[in-house]
C-alpha cells in the first residue's frame, strides 16, 4: 500500500488551527484523505467538486506544462482549509477571488487555506495557478506521467490527475470538465468527450474538449502529438472519435482494425446494458511503451501492444464495457473494483459467444478447470482483493465466473433484467458489490449470499453446481477466442 508521510501535514493542519479567529472556532481543515481504506490519502474530505476547468498550455520539446485550473464546489462541512491531489509547482491560488494561503503536505497534497473560513454548503470557486515538467515527479516511488516521441499521455490507473491537475482525486467526487489545452502548431490534444472547437494564434493551436457527464478523475485523459484522427457516428447515433499516433509502425493496421470498430461495439453492448451513457465515444492509441488499455471516458485510452499479435477486438469490447461498469456507474470505494473488472472481462465472454468462438459457459468451465484448488488464483477475494491485488487475473477471470454462476442460478430472463437495470439503476452516480448484491436479489427474487460468498470472498475454490465441477483443463478445450482474451489480461 501507498504510504503518505504524515508529520508534514500533522504540522500544517495544527499551524492552520491557529491561524483560525476565535469566532470561527467550530471550522475545522477538511481531511487529507475521501476515507478509503485501500488508499487513505487519495482524494479528500470537506467539499464536492461539481465541475472542473483546465485552460492549459503543453511543450512537448521540454515537457513544460503551465496554466490554471478553475474549480467549482460546495463545501459539505465547515472550513478552515483544505486539500488538493497534486505535484506540480504552485504560484498563486485565489479561493472565491481572494488570494488565499497555500502549502505542500506529504507526497501530494496541496492545503489551502482561504482568507476567511467557508461555511458548510457554500459555492466556493477555486483558482490555482501552477506550472511543471510532469516528468520530473513522482509520488511514493511511482509516476503515471508518459512521455512519446512527440507528446505525452495521461491515464493511469488509480491515479493519474496529480501530474496535470489539481483534483480530489477519488471516484466518489465525479465531476464534469472543460480541458482547453494550447499546443505548437502541427501537434494535437486528445481529451474525453466532445471537441468543441480550436483556434491558432502565434504558432500555438489550442483545443477545447467538454465531457458533460459526471466523469472520476482517473478517467480523465490528456494526450499531445501527432494523430491521424477519425470521426464517425455508429448506427444507433453515438459520434465515435479515434485518434492513432502517426508513427505506430508494424502495429498502426491491427490498431485501426480494431479500434474503428467502436462503433458497431457500442451499439452491440447497448443491447445488453442499455443506452450508451455519454454524448461520444472513442479511442486512442499512442505511441507509448506501456503495455495495458484503460477505459479513460469516452475516450479509451490502448497500448499499441494490444495490437502486436493483429486486430483485437475483445480488448476493445473489455474497455467499452466499462463506460457502463466502471464510468457511469463508478465505485463508492477500490475494494469494488470487482463491479468494474469482472463486468468488463464478462463482456468479452459475451463477444466470443457472439462470434462463435466459445460460450461464456464454455469459458467459465475452462477458467474453472485451468486452475487447481490449491492455485494461489482462489486467495484472491474479487469482492474485496486488497489493495495489493486490485489487478490480479483473478478479480477478473474469477470476477466473470461469478457473473456465469450468477446467471446460472437466476436464468437468462433475470440475468440479462440485471445487466442492462444496474447502469439505470446508479446512472452518472457510486456503487458498491453490496448495492450489486442488493439490486441483483431485488430483480431476481432470490437469495444469493451464499454464491457472491463463494465466488467472490472465500479463499478457496468454489464448489457449486454453477459451473461444471471438472478437474483437469485437458477435460475442457480451449475456446477458439481464449487467446485473445489472455492477450488483453494487461487492462483496466
Amino acid at each position: 500500500m501507498h504510504r503518505r508521510i504524515l508529520a508534514p501535514g500533522a504540522l500544517a493542519a495544527a499551524s492552520l488551527l491557529l491561524a483560525i479567529p476565535a469566532s470561527a472556532a467550530s471550522y475545522s481543515p477538511g481531511a487529507p484523505g475521501i476515507g478509503d481504506p485501500y488508499y487513505p490519502y487519495y482524494g479528500n474530505g470537506g467539499y464536492d467538486v461539481s465541475h472542473y476547468d483546465l485552460r492549459l498550455q503543453y511543450q512537448p520539446a521540454t515537457d513544460e506544462l503551465a496554466g490554471t485550473a478553475t474549480i467549482l464546489a460546495r463545501t459539505t462541512q465547515d472550513l478552515s482549509s483544505f486539500d488538493l491531489d497534486f505535484l506540480l509547482d504552485v504560484s498563486e491560488v485565489r479561493v472565491n477571488g481572494v488570494k488565499a494561503d497555500f502549502a505542500t503536505s506529504g507526497q501530494h497534497e496541496l492545503v489551502i487555506t482561504p482568507k476567511s473560513p467557508l461555511a458548510q454548503g457554500t459555492q466556493v470557486t477555486v483558482v490555482v495557478r501552477y506550472s511543471g515538467v510532469p516528468s520530473t515527479k513522482s509520488a511514493y516511488g511511482f509516476d503515471t506521467w508518459h512521455r512519446t516521441p512527440d507528446g505525452a499521455v495521461a491515464a493511469d490507473e488509480p491515479e493519474s490527475a496529480w501530474w496535470w491537475y489539481p483534483s480530489n482525486d477519488h471516484p466518489l467526487d465525479k465531476a464534469t470538465y472543460d480541458v482547453s489545452v494550447a499546443v505548437p502548431d502541427g501537434t494535437q490534444v486528445i481529451s474525453n468527450g466532445l471537441l468543441q472547437s480550436t483556434s491558432s494564434k502565434l504558432g500555438w493551436t489550442r483545443y477545447n474538449w467538454r465531457q458533460n457527464k459526471p466523469q472520476a478523475t482517473y478517467l480523465t485523459t490528456l494526450a499531445v502529438g501527432k494523430f491521424d484522427i477519425t470521426t464517425s457516428t455508429s448506427e444507433g447515433g453515438v459520434p465515435v472519435v479515434n485518434a492513432y499516433s502517426k508513427d505506430l509502425g508494424d502495429n498502426d493496421g491491427a490498431a485501426r482494425a480494431s479500434v474503428e470498430r467502436t462503433g458497431e461495439l457500442v451499439d452491440w453492448l447497448s443491447g445488453y446494458f442499455g443506452p450508451y451513457p455519454f454524448s461520444s465515444a472513442g479511442g486512442y492509441v499512442p505511441n507509448t511503451t506501456t503495455g495495458y488499455a484503460l477505459e479513460t471516458q469516452t475516450r479509451v485510452y490502448y497500448s499499441p501492444k494490444q495490437f502486436a499479435n493483429g486486430a483485437n477486438t475483445s480488448v476493445v469490447v473489455h474497455e467499452l464495457a466499462h463506460q457502463w461498469y466502471g464510468d457511469d456507474v463508478s465505485l463508492k470505494g477500490w475494494k469494488d473494483i470487482w463491479i468494474n473488472e469482472g463486468f468488463a472481462r464478462y463482456a468479452q465472454w459475451l463477444w466470443s459467444e457472439h462470434e462463435g468462438e466459445g460460450t461464456a459457459q464454455e469459458l467459465a468451465d475452462y477458467v474453472y478447470a485451468s486452475h487447481p484448488a490449491d492455485d494461489a488464483f482462489w486467495t484472491v477475494k474479487p469482492g474485496d482483493p486488497g489493495p495489493d491485488d486490485q489487478f490480479d487475473i483473478a478479480v477478473y477471470d474469477r470476477g466473470a465466473l461469478a457473473i456465469q454462476a450468477l446467471r446460472n442460478e437466476v436464468g437468462d430472463d433475470a440475468f440479462f433484467a440485471i445487466l442492462k437495470g444496474w447502469p439505470k439503476e446508479h446512472a452518472y452516480g457510486n456503487a458498491s458489490v453490496a448495492d450489486f448484491e442488493e439490486y441483483a436479489e431485488k430483480v431476481s427474487g432470490k437469495s444469493l449470499s451464499a454464491l457472491f460468498d463463494a465466488y467472490l470472498f472465500e479463499p478457496t475454490k468454489p464448489v457449486a453446481p454453477a459451473v461444471k465441477a471438472v478437474g483437469a483443463v485437458a477435460a475442457v478445450a480451449q475456446p477458439k477466442s481464449w487467446k485473445q482474451i489472455e492477450a488483453t489480461n494487461d487492462v483496466h
